[in-house]
């Protein structure tokens, strides 16, 4: 059974079309993990292809640490055979684990690098919600975590026209990589507040996505890099007024705790839930030893 922690909604920062709201909660359990970019940089950690010809939806990930790494949806690697994205948040225990993935680098098929690294960037609410609703679809059918991967190219090209970038080969990261001094710029505005163990995230007048996470140590450790996919939605849009309250982010909250879960198959340790719920919303999270390390939901446009 999911036990979602009951979550506080804290004065919302704005920037634009960005609007943020802090979630705070009591820490609940004690869960040892580390995260994936700090695996990878103490080299306790290494991601790379199945085999030396590769699989697009799928890594290896090798876990020498003493205690399980956390990947979280939506995180982008760079390096190898082309750049990937996860397709759902996974706990990977000591030994290797196969973990699934998405590719966000169409024009790309051959080795730059023998493993992957951290970019430091993560997908935009618009393309988790392609992620969550086809892996959710998936999941369901008994056919592991595969994505729409068609669906995944289309919104990554969408995208990059969208804010006029340019690729050689449809990469995800360069349509960043142009837009590095604004993702700056909201980042400075919307620093990690102190406690919060969450964030609902709002473009315009729309509530687009909510993370939780099991402490604020890693939802503070995660803040930056959850904060880029939303801003790239935001530049879309542009300096609207956002029409979002707290009411709103509240509505969604509980929502999300009265939601259908189901528990799914899960990668790596510990226990998935999945939810599809109205208005093209849908939800999974992720629990280890009581505690629910992260949970999120992702809405349609």
């Amino acid at each position: 059974m999911l036990n979602l922690p009951q979550m506080r909604v804290a004065d919302p920062i704005r920037h634009e079309s960005l609007t943020l709201f802090p979630l705070l909660a009591e820490p609940v359990g004690s869960v040892d993990y580390l995260l994936s970019d700090e695996a990878m940089a103490a080299g306790s950690v290494t991601v790379e292809e199945v085999g030396e010809a590769g699989s697009v939806p799928s890594l290896v990930v090798s876990n020498r640490a003493d205690h399980p790494v956390l990947f979280l949806e939506g995180e982008e690697l760079r390096g190898a055979k082309q750049n990937r994205v996860l397709n759902t948040s996974v706990l990977v225990a000591a030994g290797r684990t196969a973990i699934p993935v998405s590719c966000v680098e169409q024009g790309r098929w051959r080795y730059v690098s023998r493993h992957f690294s951290p970019s430091g960037m993560h997908s935009s609410p618009k393309l988790r919600h392609v992620l969550k609703k086809s892996v959710s679809r998936s999941a369901e059918e008994g056919r592991g975590h595969g994505s729409d991967q068609m669906g995944v190219w289309k919104e990554v090209g969408r995208q990059m026209a969208s804010l006029g970038s340019q690729s050689p080969t449809a990469a995800m990261a360069d349509t960043y990589a142009a837009y590095q001094a604004r993702l700056d710029e909201f980042r400075g505005r919307l620093k990690y507040v102190e406690g919060a163990s969450g964030l609902a995230v709002a473009v315009g007048g729309k509530v687009v996505s909510v993370d939780l996470f099991d402490k604020p140590s890693t939802c503070q450790k995660v803040w930056d890099r959850l904060l880029t996919g939303p801003i790239m939605d935001a530049l879309e849009v542009g300096a609207v007024e956002s029409a979002v309250g707290g009411e709103q982010v509240q509505a969604t909250l509980a929502t999300l705790r009265d939601a259908p879960w189901k528990e799914s198959p899960v990668v790596g340790v510990g226990e998935e839930f999945r939810a599809d719920l109205d208005g093209d919303r849908h939800a999974s999270a992720l629990a280890y030893e009581g505690s629910v390390v992260h949970g999120s939901l992702v809405a349609a446009d």
